[in-house]
């Protein structure tokens, strides 16, 4: 798909990996609606760019917030050709308590929001050319202790994916894997919580995102090492429990050093 003279969303665009997949973005011919729920970072954004970006300030975990998300792009830029659903967040946690609001609010911004916005674009764009990107997570496929909630939320992307692919013809849909990315994302999971190994920069994976749009892929696995490291772990299936039972240490470490 090309860039040039497209008409783009990003969600969660104020930061992270959002925010440099914008900032790759701009170097195209292109208009691009910023969405993300803080106002203060988005205007630092738009400021800068006021010519190419505009921003959406809104809660997408709110079916109507997305509605009128959609209806304020094609208001303000006639059409939508790319959508990159890239907002979600983490729960850095070992489970416990029965929260049915703490589980709906993770499940709403990270599955149901991209989901339900890959069928906007299907609604509004029936005999164009157009792409949705959902950006989940190398733990749909690998699960990290601590964030079991965060990993399903990505799994369950992964199976609508597969799915999805069978029920409707064109190559409309393209899922990213990133692994642990030097963003804010691990300080809004948890205070203090270790970081996942391996890590690669947020500039990469947009990099990787943004060239995956251009070749028509459908999946995207920003980190070659983790690529490699699930070809050889279905030859050597004890690499994942060994990862996982190192990974899971650090999180008893972490419960233990918590205030009670």
């Amino acid at each position: 798909m090309q860039i040039n003279k497209t008409n783009i969303v990003i969600t969660g665009a104020a930061s992270g990996i959002g925010l440099a997949v914008l900032k790759e973005l701009l170097k195209y011919d292109c208009k691009i609606i910023a969405a993300d729920r803080s106002a203060e970072h988005l205007e630092k954004v738009t400021v800068a760019h006021i010519d190419k970006v505009t921003a959406f300030v809104g809660d997408l975990s709110n079916p109507e917030q997305i509605d009128q998300l959609f209806d304020f792009a094609v208001k303000s830029m006639g059409s939508i050709d790319l959508f990159i659903a890239n907002a979600g967040f983490a729960y850095y946690e070992q489970l416990n308590a029965t929260d049915w609001q703490h589980l709906e609010q993770i499940f709403r911004v990270n599955t149901l929001s991209p989901i339900y916005s890959l069928l906007k674009m299907r609604q509004i764009n029936k005999h164009s050319n157009w792409k949705t990107v959902m950006v989940s997570s190398a733990m749909a496929e690998w699960t990290v202790p601590g964030y079991t909630v965060y990993a399903a939320t990505k799994a369950a992307i992964n199976r609508f994916a597969e799915g999805y692919k069978f029920d409707h013809s064109g190559n409309h849909l393209m899922v990213v894997y990133p692994i642990a990315t030097r963003t804010r994302f691990f300080e809004t999971a948890g205070k203090r919580i270790p970081t996942a190994f391996p890590v690669q920069s947020a500039e990469l994976v947009a990099r990787k995102i943004v060239s995956g749009i251009l070749h028509d892929h459908r999946k995207v696995y920003p980190s070659l090492l983790f690529r490699g490291i699930l070809i050889i772990n279905r030859l050597l299936p004890f690499i994942k429990p060994v990862y996982q039972n190192i990974e899971f240490r650090k999180l008893r470490k972490w419960l233990n050093s918590k205030p009670s």
